[in-house]
């Protein structure tokens, strides 16, 4: 390994793998080095654009907290989560797509009784969101778990707001005999996702939008099926084609349909008010192997 040049230094380094025992772990890293040199080799960057992308990953590193994961915010943004995810989710004809996690999960979050609310506030429109959890074959599944998330109507989930009571508008649920689920929240807000970061940086000058569509984010789970990680996207949304983490699938794009005069009983108040508002969606899971 000397008198290296331009010609080859990669091969240089692809031979140091040899020692390597982890047979994943050398198929990554061969894989990861000849994609790298291969970049370099094209992009021809300068020492100072080379110092700069090192910069900018370090400030990305900086700026992950407990509550905030730039190098997510990153992966989505440049469509490689969703790239990920449909890699390890391909689609099995008749069950619900996948769609990404996302960076504000909270696997704490209360079960809840069949039909209370999971906002803690009163702000915001309120919204019915019902339907069925079944197999491939519309067989209901019974005790199958919804863990559902979502932001504020000011576009802001729980960890980003001080104002927010802790676990708002987050909640899981269970089915019915019947496999039924029901539930009330109010109507989520398309939203920026943060940009007082390095990521945001890099998107003003992609001079790319940072906006996300309204949605809802649920992991659906039950014994013997596979669980699915996704999110119900509003009918409508300006945000649906240019989506800032490229997640939006038809299939998972929801209408919320008016229900004039109707009125719902609100469990977690205990007080009858108007719901107005309903969005109807039935989950298909597939049968784990």
């Amino acid at each position: 390994m000397r008198d290296l040049t331009e010609a080859n230094l990669t091969e240089a380094v692809l031979q140091k793998l040899s020692n390597t025992k982890d047979p994943r772990l050398k198929e990554v890293m061969s894989s990861l080095i000849q994609c790298l040199h291969t970049f370099i080799r094209e992009v021809e960057p300068t020492q100072d654009e080379w110092f700069d992308a090192i910069q900018f990953l370090t400030e990305v590193g900086q700026k992950c907290t407990d509550k905030r994961q730039e190098f997510i915010l990153m992966s989505d943004t440049l469509g490689a989560s969703m790239l990920i995810d449909a890699i390890n989710n391909r689609k099995v004809e008749g069950t619900t797509e996948s769609s990404v996690l996302g960076p504000y999960y909270r696997e704490s979050a209360p079960e809840l009784a069949s039909g209370q609310s999971i906002s803690m506030t009163k702000e915001g429109e309120t919204i019915q969101v019902s339907g069925h959890v079944s197999d491939q074959k519309h067989v209901p599944i019974k005790g199958a778990i919804l863990d559902v998330w979502q932001t504020a109507p000011n576009g802001l989930y729980d960890v980003q707001d001080t104002k927010q009571p802790d676990m708002n508008l987050r909640g899981k649920f269970r089915t019915d005999t019947k496999g039924r689920y029901l539930f009330h929240t109010v109507k989520p807000a398309s939203y920026p996702i943060p940009t007082d970061g390095p990521v945001g940086k890099m998107l003003s000058g992609l001079s790319w939008h940072p906006n996300r569509p309204a949605h809802i984010h649920f992991i659906v789970s039950a014994k013997g099926f596979k669980p699915v990680t996704t999110q119900l996207f509003i009918d409508g949304d300006p945000y649906l084609e240019s989506d800032a983490v490229f997640a939006v699938k038809d299939s998972l794009v929801a209408k919320i349909v008016s229900r004039e005069g109707a009125s719902s009983k609100d469990t977690a108040s205990n007080n009858v008010s108007p719901v107005h508002n309903d969005i109807h969606y039935d989950f298909r899971l597939e049968a784990a192997q």
